[in-house]
């Protein structure tokens, strides 16, 4: 049996229960070692052979799971953040599928909402915004060019760019062209909730000459919209002493 796990977005504490469970249980770990806190680990058995993916390619990730399979091991797949976001685990599943090897998934903390803990950041603000877009710039992986940054700047939501901290000065130049202002929150989180994370508040116009300051080029999320450090906003109707529930009945004054 193979479980994708999501390792959660740096903390080792910020894995699941259940993904520290299954690392508890696991024969095989194959960890993505470019991008997964090395102190997750620890929660494997001493016993467990761990393999490091950033060394590897797709074949031979999949040749460890099929001896695995083959001798009756229990492998986890140790992905950063949470897999469905940019983990390129479907190529691997379907790889699974065609082995019939069965397989499971344990979701992880992406690194868009350890950014936002780590700034207490609300992205759904009422009045100010009420979605979040998750995406990236084109670098060797294509994006859809109806998924243009553009695009989804003309929308004025919050935003958060995941893969492009080598493209700051052309990322800050799309996202106004899209219709942010210069002058729009914006937030560089590197390394977010790792010990070395590191937090820079700014504009969008300002983003790569605040990566230049810091020296921060990779590993790095991108934030960007009026959600950042906004106090001037409405309230949730949920708690209004007006609205009723099923579960409280609104208070009339």
């Amino acid at each position: 049996m193979v479980y994708f796990v999501g390792a959660g977005s740096g903390a080792a504490d910020l894995i699941t229960v259940r993904g520290m469970r299954l690392l508890e249980q696991a024969d095989i770990i194959i960890y993505a070692g470019s991008l997964v806190n090395p102190q997750v680990l620890d929660y494997g058995k001493e016993t467990a052979r761990k393999y490091n993916s950033a060394k590897m390619t797709l074949e031979e990730v999949l040749d460890v799971m099929k001896e695995g399979e083959r001798t009756g091991k229990m492998t986890v797949r140790l992905h950063t953040g949470e897999p469905s976001i940019y983990g390129a685990v479907r190529e691997q599943m379907d790889e699974l599928d065609r082995l019939r090897i069965p397989y499971e998934s344990c979701p992880g903390v992406s690194a868009c909402f350890g950014a936002a803990a780590s700034l207490n950041l609300e992205y759904t603000l009422p009045g100010i915004s009420q979605s979040l877009i998750i995406t990236r710039m084109e670098g060797k992986t294509k994006v859809p060019e109806k998924e243009s940054i553009e695009s989804f700047a003309a929308h004025q939501a919050s935003m958060a760019i995941y893969l492009s901290t080598g493209m700051l000065r052309e990322l800050s130049s799309r996202l106004m062209a899209g219709g942010y202002s210069g002058k729009t929150p914006a937030a560089l989180v590197y390394k977010a909730t790792w010990p070395e994370e590191e937090v820079y508040i700014c504009m969008v116009e300002t983003l790569y000459d605040t990566a230049v300051q810091h020296h921060i080029t990779k590993t790095a999320l991108v934030l960007v919209g009026d959600v950042i450090g906004c106090r001037d906003y409405e309230k949730s109707r949920l708690y209004a002493a007006d609205f009723s529930t099923e579960y409280r009945t609104g208070k009339t004054t």
